[in-house]
């Protein structure tokens, strides 16, 4: 190094605080919201068909999620052993590119907040998407309790689908879902941020875990779980459901939208601002 200063940079990619290279971190949050936007207004532009389709095959997926989950449970006791294993309906939608209602609080509405598609197109997605989501997932819930009869008549469906039924329709159960919307939401903003397949993979298992351990409040997963137990012999009813998906469905929004891409937007505008 030279006593002067005057050599050679050996970090050509980093400067001082005077100005120059802008920081990687920043770069990275602008090009994964970038990224996010063009992502996004893919999705938005896609046929009802392919809305629906897309939407019903993740619905199925994470029963897949849901039955590995109650599997152990039912064989182990552990909600924590339970968690890590729906992870797998999340490695299913990853890797067969399906998607869920509540993965679309961060790529189509940053595609709409850069003005490339319009309010109407999110709201046609969210709508077909979570359609297709609970289609699918009904219907396999209902393969599942009658082909797996050890789940179907096992005291752990009824259990985890009481839970936020015996929670009530009043803040804990908002709450819950706000803390689920934010997390699934995370996960977008992590496999966004990312294109290395194994990051991907330890997103997706890790936020499933975090989601069925808990559990937090997930419009579709927790309606998978319910639907379960509607279809053998739940305490409650299709309105009992009505009630804690739409609680779910507000709580999973505002903690997506709110929590995660409004505050990372705010991120990738403020590295624009010069130093004062």
């Amino acid at each position: 190094m030279s006593e002067g200063g005057d050599g050679p940079n050996p970090f050509p990619n980093v400067t001082g605080d005077d100005g120059g290279t802008p920081d990687a971190d920043d770069e990275s949050v602008q090009s994964t919201l970038d990224g996010a936007a063009d992502e996004g207004g893919d999705r938005l532009a896609r046929s009802m068909l392919a809305l629906l389709a897309t939407g019903a095959v993740a619905g199925i997926d994470v029963g897949i999620g849901v039955l590995a989950k109650l599997s152990v449970m039912e064989a182990t006791g552990s909600e924590l052993l339970g968690g890590l294993a729906f992870g797998i309906g999340f490695v299913a939608i990853l890797l067969g590119k399906s998607e869920l209602f509540t993965e679309n609080f961060l790529l189509p509405v940053t595609a709409v907040y850069q003005r490339r598609r319009s309010v109407r197109s999110l709201l046609r997605l969210w709508t077909l998407t979570g359609v297709g989501n609970l289609a699918g997932g009904w219907v396999i819930m209902g393969i599942i309790v009658i082909g797996v009869p050890r789940i179907g008549e096992s005291d752990v469906l009824l259990e985890t689908s009481n839970h936020f039924v015996e929670m009530g329709l009043g803040w804990p159960l908002f709450f819950s879902a706000l803390l689920g919307g934010a997390a699934i939401t995370l996960m977008t903003w992590m496999e966004q941020a990312t294109d290395s397949v194994g990051a991907k993979l330890v997103a997706v298992i890790g936020i499933g875990f975090v989601l069925a351990s808990t559990p937090l409040a997930h419009a579709v997963v927790t309606s998978l779980e319910m639907f379960g137990a509607l279809q053998r012999t739940a305490d409650f009813g299709y309105a009992d459901w009505a009630g804690v998906f739409g609680i779910a469905v507000v709580g999973n929004l505002l903690g997506g939208i709110v929590l995660v891409t409004v505050l990372r937007m705010v991120q990738g505008r403020a590295q624009d601002q010069p130093d004062s």
